[in-house]
C-alpha cells in the first residue's frame, strides 16, 4: 500500500493546470472510484500510473511518486553505471582544464 498520498499537493497541481481528478483518472486509465481509493491510501498505484500523473502535471516521476507515497523502483545497474561514467568524464574534463 502507499505510504502517504498527498491529496492537497495533487489537487493543487491539477488546479494550476485547470484540470480535475477525473482528467487524472482518465489519463492513467483508472476509474474515478479507483483514483478516489488511491487518494485515500486504499489503492496502490503502479509506476506506470504515477508516470502518467507526472507527465500530465509536468513534474518528474520521482516527485509524483513521492507525493503518491510510492517508492520508485531502484535504479538499474546500467543507469547507475551510465551516471557514474558521466560523472567521471566531467571530473576528467575539470582536471584537464586545471592542468592547462
Amino acid at each position: 500500500m502507499a505510504l502517504f498520498f498527498d491529496q492537497a499537493w495533487y489537487d493543487e497541481q491539477l488546479a494550476r493546470r485547470g484540470l480535475d481528478r477525473s482528467v487524472l483518472a482518465a489519463a492513467a486509465g483508472l476509474s474515478e472510484a479507483e483514483l478516489a481509493l488511491a487518494f485515500k491510501d486504499q489503492r496502490e498505484l503502479s509506476m506506470r500510473e504515477v508516470s502518467v500523473f507526472a507527465e500530465l502535471l509536468g513534474v518528474t516521476s520521482a516527485e509524483a511518486a513521492s507525493r503518491a507515497g510510492v517508492r520508485p523502483p531502484p535504479v538499474g545497474d546500467s543507469q547507475r553505471i551510465a551516471a557514474l561514467e558521466a560523472r567521471v568524464a566531467a571530473l576528467e574534463a575539470e582536471l584537464a582544464a586545471l592542468r592547462r
